[in-house]
């Protein structure tokens, strides 16, 4: 359970979603709101003009004709 000090500080109300995670050795927990908004920014900076499943094939591809 999470003190409800803690809870007040972070902002997290009855029934959030926590994710955790080891990160070096040490226990992370954040609400799953702040994950998606984390991974939401992340793809927002892949290019748009490539595609990236055109570039795995294209790799593939050139390994194949390689071997």
């Amino acid at each position: 359970m999470i003190p409800a000090e803690l809870r007040r500080k972070l902002g997290l109300n009855d029934g959030d979603e926590l994710v955790a995670r080891d990160e070096d050795g040490r226990l992370v927990i954040e609400p799953r709101s702040a994950v998606l908004t984390r991974i939401r920014r992340r793809l927002r900076t892949l290019p748009t003009e490539v595609s990236l499943v055109d570039d795995l094939l294209a790799e593939r591809r050139r390994e194949a004709q390689r071997e």
